[in-house]
């Protein structure tokens, strides 16, 4: 299921996320993508707390930009972004949330036979 197109559709998040990782195999791109996870983050929190609420569209900029960047010129694939935005955006939340508690080798291990060393 790792090299599902994304014309077929996926039902649930269980069968979208081995598709996900494998799309963020080179630790660049997913370095990009931690990158612009946190700082769309911290200025979501940061415009909440200020009520500067028409801008909020930087979040996406902040968050997307680096992200895009990694698979457009790391990577070399169509962001997930495109066709599953909310589910991309929980597998971005759960690919940090495992690199930092040091068990996202072990995920692609577990799901492409052995871990990216990328």
């Amino acid at each position: 299921m790792d090299n599902q197109s994304t014309s077929e559709k996926f039902q649930s998040f269980e069968e979208f996320w081995p598709y996900y990782l494998g799309e963020h195999k080179l630790i660049v791109c997913r370095a990009l993508h931690y990158i612009g996870t946190v700082a769309s983050s911290v200025l979501l929190v940061f415009l909440i707390i200020a009520q500067k609420w028409s801008w909020l569209p930087l979040v996406l900029v902040v968050g997307y930009g680096p992200a895009w960047i990694g698979h457009f010129f790391v990577e070399k694939n169509k962001p997930a972004t495109f066709t599953y935005p909310w589910w991309s955006l929980l597998g971005d939340y759960k690919m940090f949330y495992l690199a930092l508690k040091g068990e996202l080798r072990g995920e692609l291990s577990r799901l492409f036979g052995k871990a990216s060393k990328n």
